[in-house]
């Protein structure tokens, strides 16, 4: 399995992008973009509470650690780092339409709840950019490490997998809501709440999405183009 991942990193030095990589970059994109809309809904799981936001955003550490391990870790971080690009246009390009007029024929309810929804402090957007960047390339770093010269099949993709997601939406708890709400109102209930609340989801969800997410990545790739 290492040799795979040496090819698949030869073949994206020389410019070659294999078919899982391509499809799961424009995936990746498009959860690194709706991730902070969903973020405007708070939703209940049985006790738990948590923002919607999460859900796009487990989709993001599945995506990186299942190109991570098709394809290595240095190409899982550039896929990280490019996120940055559609995080960061798709911000301004909020902050662009909430400053241009509405229309006349534009229902004020209707505006009034888009307004409400898309807009944001500052704090939060900081808070958002820097839990981003930090806690996914945490995830890689470390669902890479635990890997070590295994093959990474079967439950140790599993494990790895449960391990890194969780130690890095504790880290992208901590960082958003300290940056975002430290100071505005007590947060200790808050980043207790949420930090087990990630934790569950990253424990459910995350092992078995990145077991299929990399099946189907290797199918992709030993099709021919």
């Amino acid at each position: 399995m290492t040799s795979e991942i040496q090819a698949a990193a030869r073949q994206t030095e020389q410019g070659v992008i294999s078919k899982s990589l391509f499809a799961y970059a424009i995936f990746y994109g498009g959860m690194v973009c709706i991730a902070g809309v969903l973020g405007n809904k708070q939703v209940a799981l049985g006790p738990l509470a948590v923002e919607a936001g999460i859900f796009a955003f487990l989709l993001l550490v599945v995506t990186s650690s299942a190109v991570a391990e098709l394809h290595g870790r240095s190409t899982a971080n550039r896929l990280v780092l490019i996120g940055f690009i559609p995080l960061l246009v798709s911000l301004f390009l909020t902050l662009a339409v909430l400053a241009l007029p509405a229309a006349s024929e534009m229902d004020p309810e209707r505006l009034g709840a888009f307004e409400t929804m898309m807009m944001g402090t500052p704090r939060i957007w900081l808070g958002g950019i820097l839990a981003y960047g930090i806690s996914t390339l945490l995830n890689v770093t470390i669902f890479s490490r635990l890997r070590g010269k295994g093959t990474g099949g079967g439950a140790l993709l599993w494990v790895r997998s449960a391990i890194a997601s969780s130690l890095s939406q504790i880290v992208d708890t901590l960082i958003f809501i300290t940056i975002a709400f430290y100071g505005v109102f007590p947060i200790a209930e808050l980043l207790a709440g949420q930090m087990l609340a990630k934790v569950v989801l990253s424990l459910l969800l995350v092992p078995p999405l990145v077991q299929v997410l990399v099946s189907v990545g290797r199918k992709l790739d030993s099709k021919a183009i």
